[in-house]
């Protein structure tokens, strides 16, 4: 029986009404992305979803950190983050040497497009190796906020996270990584895993765990707050409309989700919606979309099977998705990729 997300995560702040009358709203999130953009098209759809969030008042992106070690990722999520009207939004990138290494990405050549002779979506940054690195950039940001605030939305693979853990003090903090992190991170929401079978193969293996499998297990050893994992199937069971891609974007004469949609595989096809749903209950963990697994431990295995033992002080709780919670779910998530940009 699936628990409801909001009732396993009190300290996350929920909003409603009270016996006096509604109460107050509920802070906007602060969130940091984690992704390794470059590699699926989701990634970008759920980046698109964090702007309209932040336009709605729901969440404020304070940063976005790239696990891909390719040069054109960072560059491309600042060129996201400028679509969106956002173009200081940091942004920090694993080291171009660090493994592992990534095949050449469908769509990230979009942002050296130009029309006129000028980009067709301008950005700053020319390569991820000008950026700072994903682990002084995620502790710059924890460091400057408050304590208990900060969500961690992770949509690949886990190196950032494992060499945050191992970082030492800094100029941005005097605390080890793992303190750090204790102190400044309310909840960790991670696409990544499978706890269902899939298909008829009863321990599918994740390409977010198994691509970087050393990080997946560190992560899952020793992550010091509460983690809600989105698994596999999740993803599969909401897949996103090539109708919305086709029809919803058209407000611009060139548009980086519609186009990198495209690229990755154009209409008919209707991709999986794996990240889209990490953000979407990191962000709005009292609504409904989602119920929760009773708690317990996820251990990543050798070969990277993720199993959850449930524990009545578990920290890892998984999404479970009802049959009658999909509609809800996939009609948010097209509302919130598809969003216009708010310029003020």
């Amino acid at each position: 029986m699936g628990l409801l997300l909001a009732g396993m995560l009190p300290a996350i702040g929920l909003s409603g009404t009270t016996a006096s009358g509604p109460a107050s709203p509920a802070p906007a999130a602060k969130i940091i992305f984690d992704t390794d953009l470059g590699n699926d098209v989701d990634d970008v759809l759920a980046l698109a979803m964090l702007h309209a969030l932040q336009s709605r008042g729901a969440c404020e992106l304070l940063g976005v950190t790239i696990s891909n070690p390719t040069e054109l990722a960072g560059p491309f999520a600042e060129a996201i983050n400028g679509f969106y009207g956002r173009p200081n939004i940091p942004v920090g990138c694993v080291p171009p040497w660090a493994k592992p290494g990534e095949e050449a990405s469908k769509y990230l050549g979009l942002i050296e497009r130009r029309d006129a002779g000028r980009l067709r979506y301008p950005h700053r940054l020319k390569q991820g190796s000008r950026a700072p690195t994903a682990v002084t950039l995620l502790r710059q940001l924890l460091s400057a906020e408050t304590d208990g605030s900060v969500i961690l939305v992770q949509v690949g693979y886990f190196s950032n996270l494992a060499a945050l853990l191992a970082s030492g003090p800094d100029r941005h903090s005097p605390l080890a990584g793992p303190e750090l992190v204790r102190r400044k991170v309310k909840l960790l929401s991670v696409m990544a895993g499978a706890f269902t079978a899939i298909g008829k193969n009863p321990r599918y293996l994740e390409f977010n765990v198994v691509r970087d499998l050393p990080a997946a297990q560190t992560v899952a050893a020793d992550w010091p707050t509460p983690v809600v994992w989105s698994g596999f199937e999740i993803g599969i069971a909401v897949p996103y409309p090539a109708a919305s891609i086709e029809r919803d974007f058209g407000y611009a004469r060139h548009h980086p989700v519609a186009e990198s949609y495209y690229l990755y595989r154009p209409p008919p096809h209707n991709r999986p919606s794996w990240d889209l749903t990490a953000v979407l209950c990191a962000v709005f963990p009292d609504r409904g979309y989602f119920d929760l697994s009773e708690p317990g431990e996820v251990r990543v295995e050798a070969d990277g099977f993720t199993r959850h033992t449930p524990s009545p002080s578990g920290r890892d709780r998984f999404l479970i998705l009802r049959s009658e919670q999909k509609a809800r779910v996939l009609e948010a998530l097209v509302q919130l990729a598809s969003q216009p940009p708010c310029r003020k």
